[in-house]
């Protein structure tokens, strides 16, 4: 029988796992089954992997994941973060309206212990000390394209597309740096994979993916692989029209939200090599489902996938107030 480390890195390496891997992303469901708030879960490096490693134990999960929230990169900045005890702590106003705010940035030290990505490094130790032979511990940045959209606004950052496109790619040249520092620094506390969250890539254009996100993921996938560690590419949203995109990023795993089609994106990843997961709507199939309706949709989706190198997920996070018995039925239904 394969340990869950060895059944994700098989599926990653286009074999065949003894079963398929159960690999959900858990944010605030982990802090509220170990009965802290978000704010400290984001806050805490140790009670964080300390939150990760109880769900971990209790569901049998083949991989483990150091996300908390999109603004750790933004944080070192010197960015004004807001920290609720229900949620992710977010930007109190934009760090980046123009070049001279950019100018005025300085580069972090990923190793301060001071900093969040500091934090952030000390948590995935801690997993990996803790279960890092057995299980896959999986550590997590956000993409150049991603933090820009951190530091300067969402939609502050989309017009600089088309108003400063110079300036934007500083910015994400700039960013790339530190992501793969960030990175880099988690493969060496003991993650094998970094998970790469680009949720506001979906938005754009693929013309505008190929210009302004897919270089900078390509650069720090890369870095990633030259450490021998593998990347887990993370786009929420509708991805269909970008999965011929996405894959150029050189990523070894894709996540395929609920929004995106399963057998479409089977067919591309199929074709590629690439390992992929989902597609399960964690709200329709899970907070406000039944143990057995999601079954059923879990179910369905491995028949989608058929022999594919694939593993069981939601097309996001699983929301915290998604019942334990739903949660088990979907780490279990690959078993029945």
């Amino acid at each position: 029988m394969m340990t869950s480390k060895e059944r994700f890195m098989a599926v990653i390496n286009g074999k065949k796992p003894d079963k398929i891997p159960v690999f959900p992303l858990l944010m605030g469901f982990s802090a509220k089954r170990y009965g802290i708030t978000y704010a400290t879960f984001a806050k805490d490096g140790i009670a964080f992997a300390e939150a990760q490693l109880s769900v971990y134990e209790k569901f049998g999960l083949d991989a483990i994941t150091a996300c908390s929230d999109a603004f750790r990169i933004t944080g070192d900045l010197g960015g004004d973060l807001i920290f609720p005890d229900n949620g992710p702590p977010y930007l109190g106003a934009p760090l980046v309206k123009n070049e001279s705010d950019f100018n005025a940035l300085v580069k972090p030290d990923v190793h301060d212990g001071k900093t969040r990505m500091a934090d952030r490094v000390l948590g995935v130790s801690e997993m990996a000390k803790a279960v890092g032979n057995e299980c896959m511990v999986v550590g997590w940045v956000d993409m150049p394209f991603a933090e820009a959209c951190s530091i300067c606004g969402v939609s502050e950052f989309m017009m600089m597309l088309y108003d400063n496109p110079t300036l934007a790619h500083k910015i994400l040249r700039f960013l790339t740096d530190i992501v793969i520092e960030f990175g880099v620094a988690q493969l060496k506390a003991g993650a094998p994979t970094v998970g790469a969250g680009d949720a506001a890539a979906s938005l754009i254009s693929p013309e505008l993916f190929r210009e302004f996100a897919l270089p900078y993921e390509k650069m720090v996938c890369d870095a990633v692989h030259k450490e021998g560690g593998a990347v887990k590419l993370h786009i929420c949203g509708n991805t269909t029209q970008l999965i011929g995109e996405m894959i150029k990023s050189n990523a070894d795993l894709f996540n395929v939200d609920h929004l995106a089609s399963l057998s479409y994106a089977k067919e591309m990843y199929d074709a590629a090599g690439k390992a992929f997961k989902g597609n399960i709507d964690p709200v329709e199939h899970m907070l406000q489902a039944t143990p057995e309706k999601c079954i059923l949709k879990v179910k369905e989706c491995i028949e989608i996938a058929g022999d594919s190198s694939f593993m069981v997920s939601a097309g996001c996070e699983i929301p915290a107030a998604v019942s334990d018995e739903v949660f088990k039925a979907f780490c279990d239904a690959r078993d029945l």
